[in-house]
């Protein structure tokens, strides 16, 4: 298959996706569900939506205070208001395109910090390996207060174990392989790739050389506990929500977790993920999906507000820091 083409089909398909499962949602509800979650979504106390907002603009700030941490043993310290907006243009990124949003806030901070892109690059790998860890960590949570639900999640995706570790074991075999080859390499194409690679490799072992070790798993705890938080107090919004047990709140967040990663931004399937889960739950299907979509429009539009801004902001910040020096 051409390769444009593919590429085409990886960046476009997700969004297509997540346009299908909004028309499914709605082809799925009769004109009575659909006039009960209106009815629900304008109802809801926006007080909390608010809070929701204000917990998770805490959360991509603490996530740029951990960054100047990973980048500070290779000896860069960049302004913290680069840092965040980077982070806000990557989200806004995302929503368009899949994971191109790492490497654009690679770029931007390569660009306004002349930090080499890979090793940028590398500590946002860095990041999302931590990220990995402690959603597995909140899963296992979950499983311990839920199993059912997790079980029954894994189950549904027909995940065989012992395929996913002889995948991990072929994975690692190449990658050795690979570094081993390039290490060799003196000149020419391969001894750019080892400049490349070694420098994610250092970007990415950066969090084992800095001094604030702990500050670092705090700023981690920081993010994480916000992210929930922020989820959390959306039940405070709706009144059949309200009295919501924490093991329903870490259900429906590791579900909308996932959804995020299924298409761009949870587009569409984030609603119908957490509703799903809330159903489990005994909440009414219209008070589930209106729960679901003021979470993710909440979100999604503080992403695309200070993502923009950014985007505007990025340039005009810097231009008058440099004239300032």
């Amino acid at each position: 298959m051409n390769k444009k083409l593919v590429n085409i089909l990886k960046n476009t398909l997700p969004l297509l996706l997540g346009v299908f499962l909004i028309w499914y949602s709605y082809s799925h509800t009769t004109p009575e569900d659909r006039t009960n979650i209106i009815n629900a979504v304008k109802e809801a106390n926006y007080v909390w939506v608010l809070v929701s907002l204000l917990l998770g603009f805490l959360s991509h700030l603490s996530r740029a205070l951990r960054w100047n941490l990973i980048l500070a043993p290779m000896g860069y310290k960049p302004s913290l208001a680069n840092n965040i907006m980077a982070i806000f243009v990557a989200y806004l990124a995302n929503l368009g395109v899949p994971r191109s949003g790492e490497v654009l806030r690679a770029t931007t901070i390569s660009t306004y910090e002349k930090i080499p892109f890979q090793k940028a690059f590398g500590t946002i790998i860095a990041e999302r390996v931590i990220d990995v860890i402690m959603l597995l960590l909140v899963v296992l949570v979950t499983g311990i207060l839920q199993t059912e639900i997790i079980a029954d999640f894994f189950l549904s995706k027909n995940i065989n174990y012992v395929q996913l570790i002889l995948l991990g074991v072929a994975a690692a075999a190449i990658g050795i392989t690979f570094l081993v080859l390039i290490k060799r390499a003196k000149s020419g194409f391969l001894a750019k790739i080892k400049t490349f690679v070694f420098g994610i490799i250092e970007g990415l072992t950066s969090i084992f050389k800095m001094k604030d070790k702990w500050l670092f798993l705090f700023y981690t705890l920081c993010i994480w506990t916000l992210y929930i938080a922020m989820f959390w107090v959306i039940k405070f919004s709706l009144p059949e929500t309200l009295n919501l047990p924490i093991s329903a709140i870490l259900a429906a967040f590791v579900a909308g977790a996932f959804a995020m990663s299924a298409t761009n931004g949870g587009i569409g399937l984030y609603p119908l993920a957490v509703s799903k889960i809330l159903l489990i739950y005994g909440i009414g299907k219209a008070s589930g999906d209106a729960f679901g979509w003021i979470m993710w429009s909440a979100q999604t539009l503080m992403v695309v507000i200070f993502g923009a801004l950014s985007f505007l902001f990025l340039p005009i910040y810097n231009s008058s820091k440099k004239a300032s020096k």
